[in-house]
């Protein structure tokens, strides 16, 4: 094996994997090609959260397969552990290897290179090829409707073609969670990701994803402490903490204890008065973990990726609006705004909670960047429950959207229940919501012109002649309308995308002066850096 490339989709989680599959790979001495074509190991980590996640899967299987044709094609990730051998059928795969089998994947890859015979010996209780295991898929013969297969090595399937080998197991007695940060290459190894829960709890009537990552499970105090210390020690400055359903982080580890205070950054007054006594810090809960990363950790900025409504707890806001450390960002899916709808999506909360919710935060935070994800289309939404959705987000403080049209998804109540939204009604409500978050985002990003704000610093372009036309509120002297300049693309401490005048060097925090708005993106100038 002379290299691997390892191409992720999807969701944070699938590219936090992803980072954690390179990983494998480097730890076994094996080099990183730049390309797929110069690779003879191409892993595809793959999401199936919509039918066009699994179509744009297919799509790049296929194309590696016409860059590069005598490379191995690994497919692992979401769609793998849901319909293998839907996979298996694909031209030019050799392997499939499920989420329950991730953390075992340059293992068994390497195993593909040495032998021509990659099936596990029948004493390896640790491996089930695909003939002994029980799947769904959309070509599968289970019931639509049916909650997705609890995997077991009684139940059996072929394989279109046997000499594709598949590894895939229950993933609901999966307990490993693989951890490595994972790093956006637009943003120059700036502003790492690191992944410390997996899996879910909840049964969101349209949601495969417990099925395809099993039950939540959280990474280690320890284990978090120490990567975040070596990203610090490394040089970065910022870190996102995310996970599938992060709120839930801790639930089901045991003997929590915050970590005796080392050398590392003490906590400020302000982060002080909302320290828990570890005798009430014995169960882990996402506050907690935040609390132990500010005492132990010399990490300039902490942000908290997308957390559910009912996990935002009074001491979560307050912890968030308290210390400097934590970026002023909110993510909180909201779905819909219609008490049916979310009744029949068998979400966990009411639409008035979740008003209350936002505004809490809101009042906290006052600058802080609010977003959602929220799904149109779902099976029933009348027009009436569309504008009880439409009507909450004119009302709230939002300050961006994340729109879904729903997608069925085979095995999920949703997908076989009555009154399917006609598509083109679903994609003309979808527009209707991106347009008014269009004019949220704008309106909150004007309100900072004049003023200043926190912001790291990303990476360089060339902005000038031909670049877009600006908006009427972005302020430039004459004699740089036309001219070409330098500018920073960094973002800000509130989740804004700002285009910084001249050159600056790339994961530096700053204090910038924000001049206008154009084209999605402040305008501003650097005024001094930003104390950490």
């Amino acid at each position: 094996m002379s290299g691997y490339y390892v191409e992720n989709f999807g969701c944070r989680a699938t590219q936090a994997d992803g980072a954690a599959l390179e990983r494998q790979f480097e730890e076994r001495g094996l080099l990183r090609a730049s390309t797929p074509a110069q690779a003879s190991v191409i892993v595809m980590n793959t999401c199936t959260v919509t039918a066009g996640a699994d179509q744009d899967a297919r799509a790049a299987i296929r194309r590696v397969r016409r860059q590069n044709p005598q490379a191995q094609i690994v497919v692992t990730g979401c769609y793998a552990q849901r319909a293998p051998e839907e996979i298996a059928a694909l031209p030019g795969v050799s392997l499939v290897i499920g989420n329950s089998h991730k953390h075992q994947l340059a293992e068994i890859v390497s195993a593909q290179a040495r032998t021509s015979d990659l099936g596990p010996q029948p004493s390896d209780p640790a491996f089930f090829p695909l003939a002994m295991l029980g799947t769904i898929s959309a070509n599968s013969d289970q019931q639509p409707g049916a909650e997705p297969s609890r995997r077991s090595p009684g139940s059996e399937v072929r394989s279109p073609r046997s000499e594709v080998r598949t590894f895939v197991c229950d993933i609901f007695a999966h307990t490993e969670l693989l951890a490595a940060p994972v790093f956006d290459a637009a943003n120059e190894r700036t502003r790492p990701n690191l992944k410390v829960q997996d899996g879910c709890d909840n049964r969101c009537s349209f949601c495969v994803i417990p099925f395809v990552r099993g039950q939540s499970r959280s990474l280690s105090i320890d284990r978090i402490l120490t990567e975040v210390n070596r990203l610090v020690d490394s040089g970065y400055r910022e870190v996102v903490i995310s996970g599938i359903n992060l709120g839930r982080w801790g639930r089901d580890l045991t003997g929590f204890r915050l970590p005796p205070p080392g050398f590392r950054t003490p906590l400020t007054n302000s982060e002080e008065a909302f320290r828990k006594p570890e005798a009430e810090s014995r169960k882990p809960t996402l506050p907690s973990l935040v609390r132990a990363i500010l005492h132990e950790t010399a990490l300039e900025k902490l942000r908290i990726s997308s957390v559910e409504p009912m996990d935002w707890t009074d001491d979560l806001i307050s912890l968030v609006a308290s210390s400097p450390r934590i970026a002023k960002h909110a993510h909180v899916p909201m779905q819909s705004a219609s008490d049916a709808v979310l009744r029949r999506m068998h979400r966990k909360y009411r639409p008035w909670h979740y008003r209350e919710k936002i505004e809490k935060i809101r009042a906290a935070v006052p600058t802080a960047a609010i977003g959602a994800d929220v799904m149109v289309g779902f099976p029933g939404e009348t027009d009436a429950e569309f504008e009880a959705t439409r009507r909450m987000i004119e009302d709230l403080p939002f300050t961006y959207l994340h729109v879904f049209t729903y997608s069925a998804r085979p095995g999920t109540p949703a997908a076989t229940m009555p009154n399917q939204v006609p598509v083109h009604l679903a994609r003309e409500r979808n527009r209707i919501l991106r347009e008014l978050a269009a004019q949220k985002k704008l309106a909150f990003m004007r309100s900072f012109v004049g003023q200043q704000i926190e912001a790291i610093t990303l990476r360089q372009s060339l902005c000038g002649a031909g670049a877009p036309a600006r908006e009427a509120d972005a302020t430039e002297s004459a004699n740089q309308e036309t001219a070409v300049a330098f500018f920073t693309e960094a973002l800000t401490d509130n989740y804004l995308k700002l285009h910084l005048r001249g050159r600056h060097a790339p994961n530096c925090w700053l204090r910038a002066r924000i001049e206008g708005v154009r084209d999605g993106s402040l305008l501003g100038f650097s005024s001094a850096p930003s104390q950490p």
